[in-house]
């Protein structure tokens, strides 16, 4: 699968790493992960409810989330991980 970044996540991403630059490793090595192997017991992802029904969201540290969903590449009907949202889990919720 491959991951698709929407313009709210790059901001989240730069704003995050400028305050905690430890966790760029960590967020990058779980965004690996979730490209080959999105339900991989370790991400811990789970379907939202609510006003995000439509999403999922998987843990990179205790206090830190991705909030992403599938869509179908339009061009090659392969499925693809829109990445929606990071930060923690007050700020993504």
């Amino acid at each position: 699968m491959n991951l698709v970044a929407e313009k709210r996540f790059k901001k989240a991403f730069k704003r995050l790493i400028k305050k905690n630059p430890h966790l760029q490793d960590k967020i990058l090595k779980v965004l690996d992960l979730l490209e080959t192997e999105p339900f991989s017991p370790s991400l811990k992802s789970h379907k939202l409810t609510g006003n995000l029904a439509n999403c999922w969201s998987c843990s990179v540290s205790y206090d830190c989330r991705i909030i992403f969903t599938f869509s179908k590449d339009i061009d090659s009907d392969d499925l693809v991980i829109i990445l929606v949202d990071l930060g923690s889990h007050d700020e993504v919720y």
